[in-house]
């Protein structure tokens, strides 16, 4: 469901899976609270365009769960990179996220002449929006 609704690019949607006072670290940024996570995904989808995310479940245990991903996005150059990272959540007692700790990489992905050859590099391509049940997920794409 979390990836379903970061695939949307709609910050106020997802803002309403964490607590009204979540605490996030996300790269270097550290925020708190549901209007500062709406607004980081904001400035977030301004830059990261054609944004498409894939994320894996790694381990739980009672309220925390470890997830890992990868998305798939291009600046407005045109420059296609694809972002490695981990999340460790903690949710409080009705479900809602109230911590999150995220550390990503960026790769670019190699650009070619060929328009083929590029879109080859890349491996996340649905229509925008949600992934599609029968795209592999990251174990299926090596990742």
């Amino acid at each position: 469901m979390a990836e379903d609704a970061w695939n949307t690019h709609n910050p106020e949607l997802v803002s309403l899976a964490y607590t009204s006072d979540s605490i996030w670290r996300n790269r270097s940024e550290f925020l708190s609270g549901r209007e500062a996570i709406a607004q980081f995904l904001t400035r977030k989808w301004l830059k990261e365009l054609d944004y498409r995310l894939i994320k894996e479940l790694w381990a739980f245990q009672d309220n925390r769960i470890a997830v890992r991903f990868a998305y798939e996005w291009h600046d407005d150059s045109g420059n296609w990179f694809r972002s490695y990272g981990n999340e460790n959540w903690e949710f409080d007692e009705y479900g809602f996220m109230r911590w999150r700790i995220a550390s990503i990489n960026d790769l670019p992905i190699h650009q070619s002449d060929s328009p083929k050859e590029t879109l080859r590099e890349r491996k996340f391509h649905w229509i925008l929006g949600r992934r599609p049940d029968e795209h592999p997920g990251l174990s299926d794409l090596n990742l």
